[in-house]
């Protein structure tokens, strides 16, 4: 009985690297700029703008928000509309075996 609990647990871990795989392949090269940017960050900040000043598409953020790579932070008063977030650990995740895909 314990051997087939390690065999299942194996494989479950197999297909989480595997879906983690494909959902970094699904990230588009705005996407993964961006979620870039919140590695150096503290907490894992993302930006709410991109290196030449301009506005985050909220296409881009809520995109990335379903896929669950990002989540909101928090709500700023000043500029509700603004949606300020932070990496997940989805997001890491994705980051890391995007880049593995990338070098083999």
């Amino acid at each position: 009985m314990p051997d087939s609990k390690q065999v299942d647990a194996s494989a479950d871990a197999e297909n989480t690297v595997l879906e983690v795989t494909l959902k970094a392949g699904k990230l588009t090269a705005a996407q993964k700029r961006w979620l870039q940017k919140g590695l150096g960050q503290a907490g894992g900040k993302l930006p709410l703008f991109d290196d030449n000043g301009r506005e985050i598409p909220a296409r881009t953020i809520r995109a990335c928000i379903d896929a669950g790579w990002a989540e909101p932070w928090f709500s700023n008063p000043i500029k509700p509309d603004w949606l300020v977030c932070k990496l997940t650990p989805a997001a890491i995740e994705a980051l890391s075996a995007s880049q593995k895909v990338k070098k083999s």
